[in-house]
């Protein structure tokens, strides 16, 4: 019962996308079902309107096509080429299915198929020719979005014709113009000398995972080229904490199990069970250790801010604050009494030892891992044009 309403349905919606002219739809819906069963009680109604999707669909595009070429204009060869791509498209999902024998016609139904290799071959030579131009046109503005235009439209003809006249030259060249090529700095006002490796580090924006297909970050200026955009990271503040130890005391105190003895009596005899064996019971104890615990740390915050320019007009675009800390921290312990006193996250520390203060430009360089984090999160975050 299921499957007859489903069948039902299908015919109902697929004479619904005929009669609003939905041919596509209609055609596309009732090869689906001729596919899965051309059999069926409701594969006959399918037929009957296959054919008259068919007709019509191709009535329109030809007339269409006809109307296109009439009014002789370059920029409708985009639409001709899809149009007998359509009408191709249309013959081969029908082809596999025929002959389709139709009980209601009483006849197989009828599909015109006609070839149309020529027509398409043509249009799309045209269309080809028209992309070719329009690039052009669109190159000759010598403006960023303008060649970055353009470069698509090449790709577009790359996928239509491969090698097609210069193409390939055109497409670098257009990409070559259309790329941003951003100047990156570093200004260092903080009275701090900054390790030359963290420069370099900071500088190279190629270990930024950034994939900006129209963005080349240089660090250093290159001959010929016009650097437009600058992106300046300026350091402002590096302030260094002194090194710091603090040393505290804990007393840690615990009853615990010394071994056993003998119950005994208000006599001073041994209390024994009921079977005569002695009776044993714990024997405890306190205990008591000292915990000598030493922390020591050390700090560095780094403060600055990402600046975007435009360096025609120089003028500052936008303005990103950025800062850091790294916290260099140990912590460990000596004792002094009995350890069974201990806590078990007493001997972490206990385990642990002193370690020699890292040096001002070792701080810097560590703060500068998560410095490079934060300014490739403004760089993916914030597009600079």
């Amino acid at each position: 019962m299921a499957l007859l309403l489903a069948s039902c349905n299908s015919v109902k919606r697929n004479q619904k996308f005929v009669a609003q002219g939905n041919y596509d739809q209609a055609i596309e819906l009732a090869v689906k079902k001729l596919q899965k069963n051309r059999d069926s009680d409701k594969s006959d109604a399918h037929i009957v309107l296959l054919e008259e999707a068919f007709v019509k669909a191709v009535d329109d595009d030809t007339r269409r096509i006809a109307f296109l070429k009439k009014e002789n204009n370059p920029a409708a060869s985009r639409e001709i080429y899809h149009l007998y791509r359509d009408l191709e498209f249309r013959q081969n999902l029908i082809r596999p299915l025929l002959p389709l024998y139709s009980d209601v016609l009483g006849r197989n139904a009828k599909f015109k198929l006609v070839d149309y290799s020529v027509e398409l071959i043509a249009a799309k030579q045209a269309y080809i020719a028209y992309l070719y131009t329009e690039a052009d046109a669109y190159m000759d503005r010598q403006q960023i979005a303008d060649y970055r235009t353009a470069y698509h439209i090449y790709c577009e003809i790359d996928e239509l014709q491969p090698n097609y006249k210069d193409v390939k030259r055109l497409k670098e060249e257009a990409h070559y113009y259309g790329t941003d090529f951003v100047f990156v700095s570093l200004n260092n006002r903080s009275g701090q000398i900054i390790p030359h490796q963290l420069e370099r580090e900071l500088l190279d924006f190629n270990t930024y995972g950034l994939d900006d297909f129209w963005t080349e970050y240089h660090n250093e200026r290159q001959q010929n080229i016009q650097y437009n955009l600058g992106i300046v990271l300026n350091l402002r503040d590096i302030a260094i904490a002194p090194e710091r130890i603090f040393e505290k005391e804990v007393i840690r105190k615990k009853r615990i199990q010394d071994g056993w003895e003998y119950r005994l009596d208000r006599n001073g005899a041994i209390v024994k069970d009921s079977l005569g064996n002695p009776i044993k019971i714990d024997k405890f104890t306190n205990v008591e250790a000292r915990l000598f615990i030493t922390e020591q740390s050390k700090s560095v915050l780094v403060a600055g801010n990402v600046v975007y320019r435009d360096l025609i007009a120089r003028r500052d675009l936008n303005d990103f604050p950025l800062s850091s800390e790294f916290i260099f921290e140990n912590i460990f312990a000596t004792y002094q009494g009995d350890k069974r006193a201990l806590e078990d996250e007493d001997w972490n520390l206990i385990n642990n030892r002193y370690v020699p203060f890292p040096s001002n430009s070792q701080m810097v360089l560590d703060a500068g891992e998560d410095i490079k984090l934060r300014l490739r999160e403004i760089l993916k975050n914030n597009s600079i044009r």
